[in-house]
């Protein structure tokens, strides 16, 4: 063991990696109890839970690495890409949770308060809200409710020799829109959709899911600014909506 990693550290949780151990300590145990419900109910492979001392959540590394992080390039291969899309189908195909979700009105409140904030401050331009925010309305729509991840970021899925090795952070998981995890899974990757498309083998809504790169990206900004992270990635997004 060479010391002590600090992975993410905010006011709301953090992770620690000690060896092959991670320690989450979330402050929100209500948070926390959703990731260890959905990571047994997940039907894809997830980190082992070594123990479990609220507020602390021990959990094993998992092999291989992530597939990307938002702000760089994917060196994974495509085939690494497709495979993690046949996942994200695996997962939207196991059983709705017991527990609920956002609503879409919930979701809308909070992605017009977000635009209202990033206009007054000056953080982004009206019209870059204002566009993003039409191409927002995509997403906007009734959809029948999936078991989703909530938060599938690139750097929570891990691969090895092209296999998906298990994904991380449940913490979101619950009913909601199958195209909500495609976006977020290739925000600022929009090159990497077609691969994700073929591993998922089913029909999905392009234009949905365009539209959440740009809900994800505007309500993001606000809160990564609040907690001291670099918000790059999301506003290259909304810059680059046309």
């Amino acid at each position: 063991m060479d010391g002590i990693e600090v992975v993410v550290a905010h006011r709301e949780r953090a992770t620690l990696r000690v060896g092959d151990v991670f320690l989450k300590v979330d402050a929100d145990q209500e948070r926390a109890e959703v990731e260890v419900a959905a990571m047994a109910w997940a039907p894809v492979p997830t980190p082992e839970i070594l123990w479990r001392r609220p507020p602390v959540l021990a959990l094993a590394a998992l092999p291989g690495r992530a597939l990307g992080r938002l702000s760089e390039p994917s060196t994974a291969s495509s085939a690494a890409w497709v495979a993690a899309g046949a996942a994200v189908r695996k997962v939207h195909e196991a059983p709705l949770p017991p527990w609920g979700g956002r609503s879409l009105d919930d979701v809308v409140r909070e992605l017009d308060a977000e635009c209202a904030w990033l206009v007054a401050n000056g953080v982004v331009g009206a019209d870059v809200v204002a566009r993003n925010r039409r191409v927002a309305e995509a997403a906007l729509r009734p959809s029948t409710p999936v078991f989703v991840h909530g938060d599938l970021q690139i750097s929570h899925v891990f691969v090895e020799d092209d296999e998906v090795t298990g994904v991380i952070d449940w913490s979101e998981a619950g009913p909601g829109d199958a195209m909500f995890d495609l976006a977020i899974l290739t925000l600022n990757h929009e090159d990497r959709l077609a691969d994700v498309i073929a591993g998922y083998g089913a029909e999905v809504d392009v234009e949905a899911i365009r539209g959440w790169w740009s809900v994800r990206s505007l309500q993001a900004v606000h809160w990564l600014i609040e907690h001291g992270f670099d918000p790059a990635p999301e506003l290259a997004v909304l810059h680059s909506r046309r």
